[in-house]
Order: structure tokens, then sequence, then C-alpha cells
């Protein structure tokens, strides 16, 4: 499982550029969030559920 020391509690996180979203409970490489942090071009969703992604757009990566 990967996760982003800023935000510890969600699950989802989204790519602004590409409108792709990642489960950080699945399969993401470290190399794939540490380029999205690095980008700042990243989004967290409230509530925090594939849903809620999926309803602003985002695609399931």
């Amino acid at each position: 499982m990967a996760s982003l020391r800023q935000f510890p509690d969600h699950r989802y996180i989204g790519d602004k550029r590409n409108q792709t979203v990642y489960d950080l409970e699945g399969d993401v490489s470290q190399d794939v969030l540490a380029e999205l942090v690095a980008s700042e071009q990243f989004i967290c969703f409230a509530p925090d559920t594939l849903a809620e992604a999926r309803n602003r757009g985002y695609r399931l990566a």
C-alpha cells in the first residue's frame, strides 16, 4: 500500500494534469506518486471515495 505523508488518511489522489485518480490501497508505483507530488498538480477528494472522484470527472488509473 502506498501512502502520502501529507495525506495519511486519504485513499484516493487525483492527477489534475490528466484527470486520473490513483487508489493508494492498490498497486501504485512509488515513482508515480513521487512525480505527482513533485509536480504539485494533485488533488484529494472529500468525501474520500471513488464515486466523488468520478463525480469530478476523474477516471481510475
